[in-house]
């Protein structure tokens, strides 16, 4: 109880500070417009007295002389004033509108990327959290692991109903109205999880969590592609890659540790105050950095891609549980494929499409998604290998195994705001081939585990692994980002994103796959060698048998069948040991394949004008 009493106090002081420095910035700049309106009449007086004693001048000259010093004050207290010339006159609605330009957002932008970087850390961490919680919902609410497992598989298809209509809503609502939503969302949803008396319950948070955390990502790329200039998305993107790859490093480590001590309530409770932090911080600071255009909801593409989608991700998923030849997976992504196709059509024919696939028309952007896809399958494929053979195999805790991947996050997280300001000055294409020839190294590596591979080696190994992935996604992602006309930066993101989404869902039920069937594989070929017909393979069995009998005080006739337990046992491991360095070489294989994609990656020019 006194480590919530004192959470919540340091939170308590964080929002008061907080506030108080919200508020006397905005009484300064109260103070500031005050200075500059009792500016004008000085300057008359400067412009009269000049008058007395200076020729006369043509009366634009002298006015233009006037405007000059007014608007050099007002642009260093960041007010644009009004003009009194009638072609240069500013609207009351049209001053309103959002600013087109990525000057216009100076000033401005450490409170934006603070503000949107926070609601996504958390989304992005509470979605790790949860992972390792799993076994003790089972146990309090008294249900079976596939029915647990909706938690996860009812997020992933709710993000993936979401992502793509995010375009569609930064359009409609503008990305202030549309990050506060998000927000909102997800902290309801977290408090709805925390206090659900029944999984039921439970999983309708989930669903209003992953409604508001699959709209923040897209949402967050395309103001940050919005407010920086091209020639410094770089460092912000590696920003923004700090909480979307940090949080779901360090979410294991975490969650091991609370859920070792307290409740797995305690993982919803902990990100509700600073959901309520961001919430308020969007209210006073988030603003509109996109035009508000009212397009029309596109029904039947909205349709078509929640079954597309929704079919296909479900049918991977449960295709590592149930198998590939499984009736429902088979059906599911039937019914998936058949879905995405015709939402293609469907966006390719529309007037106003929901997601403006026309995105892909552009080579840099199509290549970089593909590698983004990839790098994804990479990272999330590994990170549900490795915790099955260090805690199934191994035997290690969720603490430990948490604690081995904690380093190479923190290398991640020191190294994303290098390698963006390097993309700054070199672009992609080198980084991207750097660092995929780390992971491509990497990952073979792990091909090669054994029942006694130290724990030193894959800590050193994970570390470089996570090193090299620091040059790829960021830069990739930014590279294609930046070819595209700022008018399909939405539908940029929001293409990306379900592309990454939807391949690491399929990549990561693919490897665990691929693992179950070759260790099945090794499984038989151990009982091929393991027969009756080996003389003395037999009595070493039978001989192995006696003494564990004899240790167990039972009789010596039990001593074959608790000698074949064991066998049978160690058999199983080695196995799924040697399943998991095959999934790793496909994974190496896969790594290849997006490291020669990469020599063909250009530098992207944004093009100097929109297309229609």
């Amino acid at each position: 109880m006194t480590i919530f009493i004192t959470g919540y106090i340091v939170i308590a002081i964080i929002l008061l500070v907080t506030v108080n420095f919200m508020l006397r910035r905005q009484e300064s700049r109260k103070k500031t417009i005050q200075h500059i309106k009792a500016t004008p009449p000085i300057q008359e007086t400067r412009k009269k007295e000049q008058a007395k004693t200076e020729p006369i001048e043509p009366v634009h000259q002298s006015s233009t002389k006037t405007e000059t010093v007014e608007e050099e004050a007002a642009e260093r207290a960041g007010i644009t004033q009004p003009s009194d010339s009638p072609e240069q006159a500013v609207d009351p609605a049209e001053a309103t509108k959002p600013a087109s330009t990525p000057r216009s957002f100076e000033g401005k932008r450490g409170k934006l990327v603070f503000t949107m970087m926070l609601g996504a850390f958390v989304a992005i961490l509470n979605q790790t959290l949860l992972n390792v919680a799993i076994p003790h919902i089972m146990n309090d609410f008294g249900v079976s692991a596939s029915t647990v497992q909706w938690l996860s598989t009812g997020y992933m298809l709710t993000n993936g109903i979401f992502i793509p209509i995010t375009a569609f809503l930064i359009a409609r609502l503008g990305t202030r109205k549309l990050f506060i939503s998000a927000i909102l969302a997800f902290t309801l949803g977290s408090i709805i999880c925390s206090v659900s008396p029944t999984f039921g319950m439970l999983m309708a948070g989930r669903v209003v969590q992953a409604a508001g955390a699959g709209v923040m990502m897209p949402l967050l790329m395309t103001v940050f592609l919005t407010i920086f200039p091209p020639e410094k998305r770089g460092a912000a993107m590696g920003l923004f890659g700090v909480a979307i790859l940090f949080a779901p490093a360090i979410g294991p480590t975490l969650s091991g540790w609370l859920i070792g001590h307290y409740s797995w309530r305690v993982l919803f409770d902990i990100v509700i105050p600073f959901g309520i932090i961001a919430l308020i911080m969007a209210l006073i600071w988030m603003m509109d950095v996109t035009d508000i255009t009212k397009p029309k909801f596109d029904v039947s593409g909205f349709i078509f891609s929640t079954i597309g989608l929704g079919f296909l991700l479900y049918g991977f998923s449960e295709a590592g549980n149930d198998g590939w030849d499984s009736t429902i997976v088979v059906v599911s992504l039937i019914i998936g494929v058949v879905g995405i196709i015709a939402f293609i059509i469907r966006e390719l024919t529309a007037k106003e499409p929901m997601l403006d696939l026309r995105v892909f028309k552009y080579g840099i952007f199509s290549l970089t998604t593909i590698i983004a896809s990839i790098i994804n399958v990479i990272m999330f494929a590994a990170m549900l290998l490795l915790p099955i053979y260090l805690q199934n195999i191994r035997g290690f805790t969720a603490l430990d195994s948490g604690l081995l991947m904690l380093p190479g996050s923190i290398a991640m997280a020191i190294m994303l705001p290098i390698s963006g300001k390097l993309f700054d000055k070199m672009g992609a294409r080198w980084l991207a081939v750097f660092g995929l020839f780390i992971t491509v190294l990497t990952t073979w590596q792990f091909s090669t585990l054994t029942m006694t591979t130290s724990y030193g080696f894959l800590l050193f190994l994970y570390i470089m692994r996570m090193f090299g992935m620091s040059f790829l996604s960021m830069t990739v992602t930014t590279e294609g980002m930046n070819q595209l006309p700022t008018r399909l930066a939405g539908h940029g993101t929001s293409a990306s994103n379900t592309a990454r989404t939807v391949a690491g869902s399929i990549g990561s039920a693919f490897l665990i796959t691929v693992m179950t069937t070759r260790a099945s594989f090794h499984t038989q070929g151990y009982a091929n060698d393991i027969t009756t017909s080996n003389g003395y393979l037999t009595d070493q069995l039978h001989g192995f048998g006696e003494k564990l009998a004899g240790m167990a005080g039972l009789p010596a006739q039990a001593g074959d069948t608790l000698g074949t337990a064991q066998l049978y046992g160690q058999v199983v491991k080695n196995a799924t040991v040697q399943g998991i360095n095959d999934a790793f070489i496909v994974l190496t294989g896969i790594a290849i394949v997006a490291f020669v994609l990469a020599f063909f990656i250009k530098r992207a020019k944004p093009p100097v004008e929109d297309e229609n």
